[in-house]
């Protein structure tokens, strides 16, 4: 275990707080995450720019994922959520399935492959989600999922998480280029 004291190692792992979700969620709040979500794959081409290999594989806290890691998992994340968002779209409460994301994190390709990858993917996924979440109406965000930890979750609150996530995890990397003077 790392010996940093622990409000140090909160603020590494939760660098733009944690997600809080307000109690109303409006239609200029959900277009406000839909353009958080728009803006992440460029967000995250700039946090990961020029970085060599070495970089790539330093952890962005003690006991944390590496860059290349914390990248391929918002990959890995976003693209569940997605199929999340259209199983709500196209059947009632569908009941979702987790996924250990510790362990897809340490898969060889997670571990190894280049962060290209992944932003190339979160490109084209965004590109495609995004226009899906434009056309998506005030009922359609009332929509749900089953979640077996969270229970029944709704779409607008869903899409708050991950413009929470997507700015959670770009951060993890910009602030540790900041901390590194990279």
């Amino acid at each position: 275990m790392s010996s940093a004291p622990a409000n140090t190692l909160q603020d590494l792992r939760y660098p733009v707080g944690r997600y809080a979700a307000p109690e109303v969620i409006d239609r200029p709040t959900r277009t406000a995450w839909i353009e958080v979500l728009e803006a992440l794959p460029a967000n995250m081409r700039h946090a990961v720019a020029h970085l060599n290999e070495s970089r790539l594989d330093t952890p962005y806290r003690p006991d944390g994922w590496t860059v290349r890691q914390v990248v391929h998992h918002v990959a890995d994340s976003h693209l569940n959520s997605y199929i999340r968002f259209r199983l709500a779209l196209t059947e009632t409460a569908p009941a979702i399935k987790p996924y250990d994301e510790a362990a897809w994190a340490e898969l060889a390709d997670a571990r190894t492959s280049p962060p290209d990858i992944s932003l190339n993917l979160l490109e084209a996924l965004h590109a495609r989600w995004t226009m899906l979440l434009h056309a998506m109406s005030d009922e359609e965000f009332g929509r749900t999922v089953r979640h077996p930890e969270l229970g029944e979750v709704r779409l607008d609150w869903m899409l708050g998480l991950y413009s929470w996530h997507s700015r959670h995890h770009v951060a993890h990397i910009t602030s540790l280029r900041s901390r590194q003077g990279w």
